[in-house]
């Protein structure tokens, strides 16, 4: 064996022994729980506090009917609201149904906004419910919800 061809497999034998500890580790380390990863019930209380949200024609949530791919679809949601200081939209949260975790986005928002209104790309795996649960500053919770049927899988 020529001087070379060693320290070569020196240097393989220890990379191999220095990663391997690692590997095994990331293997049995537990999968997140907790807020990282939360279904829609988990999460819906985790929001209201264990309080019922109210079904209300003032949340106007847009999402399509079909989505063509399920890693981009658009929401929109708009809260008919004074947004004044004493009656205000505090909070916008998005929820999916199916998805490994609910949350999709929270936005809080003040008076100084102007209007109550949001719009992103949500990631869906799969055809599921997509709600809108708005808080208001006196403490109640508006909820609206739509179907969306995903045409391909987004979160797979």
């Amino acid at each position: 064996m020529q001087r070379r061809d060693f320290f070569k497999k020196l240097g393989t034998v220890t990379a191999v022994a220095a990663v391997m500890p690692a590997m095994s580790f990331a293997a049995s380390a537990p999968k997140p729980t907790g807020p990282n990863k939360m279904d829609f019930k988990t999460a819906l209380n985790a929001i209201t506090g264990g309080k019922k949200p109210i079904k209300s024609n003032k949340v106007h949530l847009k999402a399509p009917e079909i989505a063509e791919n399920g890693a981009v679809v658009p929401v929109t949601v708009t809260v008919d609201s004074p947004m004044t200081d004493s009656n205000y939209v505090k909070a916008i949260h998005i929820l999916d149904g199916k998805n490994s975790n609910a949350r999709c986005i929270d936005v809080f928002l003040t008076p100084a906004n102007g209007k109550a209104m949001f719009s992103t790309r949500i990631k869906l795996g799969g055809t599921q419910d997509v709600t809108a649960v708005v808080e208001l500053s006196d403490g109640t919770f508006l909820i609206a919800s739509q179907s969306v049927k995903v045409t391909i899988g987004g979160c797979g």
